[in-house]
């Protein structure tokens, strides 16, 4: 009998076109309704400027830590099913989008492919990344990768706003 792995993933989401917020929660939603994902846990809702791209709204940006049996591959194909429902079209790099799903960390494993990178390759530099993360991470994920003491490197920590609860 074959045992069913279950990992332990931390997803970054944003949106900054139209419903910012209800896009979140759509997500969300879209991954709860997956048969192979289940969502354990969101941070709060933080409010952050355009990185890039400046020609465009203020994101919204959430953490959420997933529990899940899929490799990371598949998953990540599921994600972008879940963004293209959510009717994300891409047009400019780092432009605007009703919504964005990166998988950040995938268990404590490291992945270097053409179509997924993991740890997230700008994850460490990303202050509207690392703050919702941190707030649902594990311990041993925070000790891990030193995320608390990288966000305090960060010179721009103090651009990302806490928006509201999710």
């Amino acid at each position: 009998m074959r045992r069913l792995i279950i990992a332990d993933v931390y997803l970054g989401l944003s949106s900054n076109v139209g419903e910012k917020l209800e896009n979140l929660r759509a997500a969300i939603s879209c991954l709860n309704e997956e048969d192979d994902i289940s969502v354990k846990k969101t941070s709060n809702v933080y409010l952050t400027k355009p990185v890039g791209f400046l020609e465009q709204d203020d994101f919204l940006n959430i953490a959420a830590k997933i529990t899940t049996t899929l490799n990371p591959e598949i998953l990540l194909n599921i994600l972008k099913k879940t963004e293209r429902t959510l009717k994300r079209e891409k047009t400019v790099r780092w432009g605007p989008r009703t919504i964005d799903i990166d998988i950040l960390l995938y268990d404590l494993i490291e992945i270097n492919t053409e179509n997924l990178i993991i740890p997230h390759k700008e994850m460490m530099n990303r202050c509207f990344v690392l703050a919702p993360l941190i707030e649902i991470c594990d311990k041993n994920v925070l000790a891990e990768y030193r995320l608390y003491e990288r966000l305090l490197e960060l010179p721009d920590r103090d651009d990302v706003k806490f928006y509201c609860k999710f």
